[in-house]
């Protein structure tokens, strides 16, 4: 007779607050209690526990199902629940121990904090009296839950208008490729690829693209902005097709002296700053901008050929009638963004933590989790107190809802992966 194949229970993990290790202690030997508390966190942070997609019973049809002790935390009791409807078991992990994890949450903060920093894992493992791989492994874990879960876990709505550029980095000798995304403050992907064709960028990009259409199925891209890379252009028109792709003008700025070959650098910044004024005074229009730009780019590309030759003219004007199409799509939507600058500041800030890895470790290493994991903390730690926005993280600034004041929590609850 043929064996029935048991179906696979999916098993969740959740991070509860529960203020002290005391009261989790006295919990423990009261059933009721428990499963009131881990309740009321929940109903505290307006969210649901991810049954199965067929189970509409809240968190009320919550059970004890089994436990287990941690070992090398002294014996510590972990308490798994189950829903009763679908038979989906979560692990109550409390927020005193990390996820698979023996270090406890107060070292791995100070090591974290020092790699957001820019330390090297040695130096910031050194901070936290634990070892640099077990901090590279931890940050690993914190990678594994999708950049977009967490964010809209927070609150936050899916970007219509994105940023989109590449990061070129090295793993050890070899290039790599870090494409991301990035809207206001928080970075929505961060990928990361060998190569830099078209099709490479379009698998990263999709990452993104897929994780949002499982929380939206009618997302939609309405705007990209972007330097003008041909691969990174191509891979947006491939999977957002309907967007409006424009081109970042602050990279039209600095690639204008670029355009005036053999004229002394007091001459080429003179023009850029004219340059700088035309597009600024368009911005400023609120009605047929558009119209605007096109012709203070004829009367520039005609100043240049006047003032220092006729050459210099038609390479700009070359260069105009390639970019303007990008130009006129920024300054047609008022809710495009126009510069990149706010995905410059993430690529700087992850380069400064690669850089100081030196090399960004072995290429057979888990260098996508990696990578999340570093977005994970560039997302949710705070400014410095001297910054614009002391205080608050980037997905504060941008409107979201955090679960809990301290970041450290913030960060655990949001990747424990046990909410939707």
């Amino acid at each position: 007779m043929g064996q029935t194949v048991k179906p696979t229970r999916q098993n969740r993990t959740i991070t509860v607050d529960f203020h002290d290790e005391t009261t989790y202690a006295e919990l423990l030997g009261n059933t009721k209690a428990f499963l009131e508390v881990v309740f009321a966190f929940l109903l505290a942070l307006g969210f649901q526990l991810t049954h199965q997609a067929t189970c509409h019973g809240g968190g009320r049809c919550l059970t004890r199902h089994a436990h287990y002790a941690r070992v090398r935390l002294g014996g510590l009791t972990i308490w798994r629940i189950q829903c009763t409807t679908c038979k989906t078991v979560f692990t109550v992990l409390p927020h005193f121990v990390l996820r698979y994890r023996q270090m406890r949450p107060e070292g791995a903060r100070d090591a974290l904090l020092a790699t957001h920093g820019g330390l090297s894992l040695a130096w910031c493992a050194m901070i936290g009296h634990i070892a640099p791989m077990a901090l590279y492994r931890l940050i690993c874990a914190l990678g594994q839950q999708s950049l977009v879960a967490v964010l809209t876990r927070c609150g936050l709505p899916l970007p219509v208008y994105i940023l989109a550029d590449e990061k070129h980095s090295r793993c050890l000798t070899e290039k790599v490729y870090l494409p991301t995304i990035v809207s206001g403050r928080v970075i929505w992907h961060l990928g990361y690829s060998d190569a830099k064709s078209a099709a490479a960028f379009t698998q990263s990009y999709g990452v993104f693209q897929q994780a949002a259409l499982e929380q939206e199925p009618s997302y939609r891209v309405k705007g990209a902005l972007t330097d003008g890379f041909d691969s990174t252009v191509r891979s947006m028109r491939t999977l957002f097709p309907r967007a409006r792709l424009g081109l970042c003008l602050r990279h039209a700025l600095n690639k204008l002296p670029d355009k005036l070959i053999g004229l002394s650098a007091t001459v080429r910044q003179g023009l850029r700053s004219t340059f700088h004024t035309l597009l600024h005074r368009c911005r400023q229009r609120q009605s047929l901008r558009v119209v605007s730009l096109g012709q203070r780019l004829r009367r520039f590309a005609e100043h240049i050929s006047a003032t220092v030759g006729e050459e210099h003219g038609e390479r700009v004007r070359r260069w105009f009638h390639d970019k303007k199409a990008g130009w006129y799509t920024v300054l047609a939507d008022p809710q495009m963004p126009a510069s990149s600058t706010l995905l410059d500041q993430a690529h700087n800030a992850i380069d400064r933590k690669l850089f100081s890895m030196k090399g960004f470790h072995h290429p057979g290493g888990s260098q996508a989790a990696f990578l999340t994991g570093l977005a994970h903390l560039y997302n949710l730690l705070p400014y410095q107190r001297r910054a614009k926005n002391a205080g608050q993280c980037g997905v504060e600034v941008e409107g979201g809802r955090l679960p809990a004041q301290d970041w450290m929590l913030n960060l655990q609850i949001l990747t424990s992966g046990g909410f939707r």
